[in-house]
């Protein structure tokens, strides 16, 4: 696999055992099926067990069945599921950064007990409700609201392009307070089966058709207090929870990049026209040279990412640098994949189109390519180009 500057010859004996491990996996048990999931729209429900089996999910978390692993560990992880689908990464990523995550850093000790395992495990499914029908890059203006009731809470409102909802377990659901003065952001583990909630499947979906994506509707939904996230309250719950996905996210991309590249370099040496394979042409060499070099930038600025915040010295600032890099060079790479393979290029006997399709939504979520521009901006200058309620 591509590592031009020898990125992995550092790496430990957990981190290459975590890789391996990973990368069998995906071999085995993902890329001979996953074009076909891709064109009819499933993701391969079967495998969520298994990855639990074998500690995908989370496994950078402390305690409860986690076991620990390093910040490059984890990132290796993602990049080699993302290296298989994109809707693989995010499955994971969902359960782990934003499910066990928050119930983990906010939760109680009761919750921790109840859900963590299960969830570490597989045995149970979790899906993060934060983005609304009218609100996406502007969450703090959420709908989606909560009102004290007897011994609990009652919610009503609507989240979407929810992965993992219409088979999920439970909910981290956020919303506003409105018994609380000043109508706080507040955390809500709800489970999918109580009276009043619903969690439709979107579909029609022409990109990151491998995975499960939905709704969340709430309506008069009562939750208990043990329920509400103790630990948090604001804006902060939700974006520190999104800050440790679009880590996943920046690595993972890395994976669909290499995969791209590596599908396209063989079919160069093997693909033979005028007499010989076409990648002896300058043209497809020079696709290849720039695609390895912009994949390798891509690495660098992964194993940065994870040095940092291993020393605890991320900043969201330097995960909107690397997902907004990461995903775009992606998103381009893939493109360049293709072209390589010609017309062969657009079946699903090979992974460069169905990444480029999936790219589509991973430099739209978790952040917009343009949010994070304006992260950046605003980093870079201390100036703010939008206004935040």
């Amino acid at each position: 696999m591509l590592d031009f500057v020898q990125l992995e010859a550092d790496l430990d004996q957990e981190e290459r055992m975590i890789r391996d491990t990973a990368r069998e996996f995906v071999a085995e048990h993902v890329k001979p099926d996953i074009g076909d999931h891709f064109e009819d729209g499933t993701f391969p429900t079967e495998l969520i067990p298994k990855m639990g089996e074998l500690g995908f999910y989370a496994p950078n978390l402390e305690g409860y069945g986690s076991p620990n692993v390093s910040e490059t560990a984890y990132g290796l992880l993602m990049q080699e599921l993302e290296a298989g689908d994109s809707g693989l990464r995010s499955m994971a990523s969902v359960q782990g950064a934003l499910v066990m995550y928050p119930i983990r850093a906010y939760g109680s000790e009761a919750q921790k007990e109840e859900w963590l395992p299960a969830l570490g495990e597989g045995e149970a499914v979790g899906c993060f409700g934060l983005t609304e029908p009218e609100h996406g890059s502007n969450p703090s203006a959420m709908e989606t609201h909560a009102e004290r009731d007897g011994d609990g809470y009652v919610l009503n409102g609507s989240k979407t392009w929810i992965t993992n909802s219409p088979i999920a377990d439970v909910a981290v659901v956020w919303a506003r307070d409105r018994s609380s003065e000043d109508a706080p952001v507040r955390g809500f583990l709800v489970e999918t089966d109580r009276d009043g909630v619903s969690t439709n499947k979107i579909t029609e979906k022409l990109s990151l058709r491998a995975s499960i994506t939905g709704e969340i509707g709430l309506n008069d939904v009562h939750v208990p207090e043990e329920n509400v996230l103790p630990g948090v309250s604001g804006m902060k719950g939700p974006l520190s929870c999104l800050t440790q996905a679009r880590y996943g996210i920046a690595w993972g991309a890395v994976g669909a990049a290499r995969d791209c590249f590596e599908e396209a370099r063989a079919y160069a040496t093997e693909r033979e026209q005028f007499g010989g394979p076409i990648g002896r042409f300058q043209l497809q060499q020079e696709k290849l040279a720039e695609m390895a070099t912009q994949i390798t930038l891509a690495q660098l600025l992964a194993y940065r990412l994870a040095d940092l915040k291993e020393r605890g010295e991320m900043r969201p600032q330097h995960v909107s640098m690397a997902k907004r890099n990461n995903v775009r060079t992606a998103r381009e790479q893939s493109k360049v994949a293709r072209e390589i393979l010609g017309g062969n290029g657009i079946t699903t006997d090979y992974s460069p189109m169905r990444h480029m399709a999936n790219m589509e939504t991973v430099y739209t979520y978790e952040g917009t390519h343009d949010i994070h521009t304006l992260v950046l901006g605003e980093e870079l200058t201390g100036l703010q180009a939008f206004t935040q309620q």
